[in-house]
């Protein structure tokens, strides 16, 4: 009961904090002033005052592709005078959805991309996804993890078995899970205090093993942020770029694969399951 309680305090704790965050917005840029001879506004002015619109509602997490873009676009607005607000607003959003394996972090990976730019939006996304996903480990080590034994004792039974198994090479076995999910990685970041490994293979397994998703995510919003029209989509220059982000992304999948197959105890079935 107690570690019950202990945790919906850091949950509620935490979401309050996340609320009152993303309900203070602070005052948009300055627009300078343009009106044509019959003063009516410019298209620039009206988007403008759109987003000074948006940015008085709460922010939000998004959920399909049109409120990423809706998101980006407000984020981009308030980055020009208030970049150390946005940076802290993206990183505690991303933080509170890793701590507590909320699903979605794929949407703020790239937008990632889209508001810091492909390199320091990897860096950005590899440390919080690492960051998050200790802090998870954390708070099931403390308070969870016999509520994780309890709800799911077949996959944690199985993943244990093959824990020990591969417990000579424990270090590419964590890397091969984040490489090729047996189980979700949410699973794996509250589970893993339950097979007691050592929370500096834990932390550097996620930075390294979640570093290819990333990549691709962030590319993908640094991209797309660039595109004004749907048909810049389909030009040579965009898809032969979005294929090489795709082969780098896979190639270190491919290389921990080859290691598997004579280094690692796997079911020939569970490389398969996503």
């Amino acid at each position: 009961m107690r570690s019950g309680a202990a945790l919906a305090t850091v949950v509620a704790a935490s979401t309050f904090y996340l609320y009152l965050l993303s309900s203070y917005v602070p005052p948009g840029p300055q627009m300078v002033k343009r009106s044509n001879d019959e003063g009516v506004e410019s298209p620039g002015e009206n988007r403008e005052n759109n987003l000074r619109e948006a940015g008085s509602s709460r922010l939000k997490f998004p959920s399909d592709l049109a409120e990423l873009k809706e998101m980006a676009d407000l984020l981009r607005f308030y980055q020009t005078e208030h970049g150390g607000y946005v940076l802290l607003v993206f990183c505690s959003a991303y933080l509170y959805k890793q701590t507590f394996a909320i699903p979605g972090s794929s949407f703020l990976n790239v937008l990632a991309g889209a508001l810091f730019g492909p390199w320091q939006g990897l860096l950005l996304a590899c440390v919080l996804t690492t960051v998050g996903a200790t802090f998870c480990f954390l708070l099931s080590q403390a308070f969870g993890k016999q509520h994780i034994v309890h709800l799911f004792p077949d996959k944690v039974a199985a993943l244990q078995r093959k824990v020990q198994q591969n417990h000579s090479s424990l270090f590419f076995f964590l890397l091969f899970l984040r490489f090729f999910p047996m189980s979700p990685n949410w699973f794996l970041n509250m589970s893993a205090p339950v097979f007691n490994i050592p929370i500096s293979l834990f932390v550097l397994s996620v930075f390294i093993g979640l570093m290819p998703y990333n990549f691709l995510c962030v590319q993908m919003g640094s991209v797309l942020s660039e595109l004004s029209s749907l048909d810049q989509l389909l030009s040579w220059r965009v898809l032969l770029q979005l294929l090489g982000v795709a082969g780098a992304a896979l190639l270190p999948g491919a290389v921990i694969r080859h290691y598997s197959h004579s280094q690692l105890q796997l079911d020939s079935t569970q490389g398969r399951e996503r």
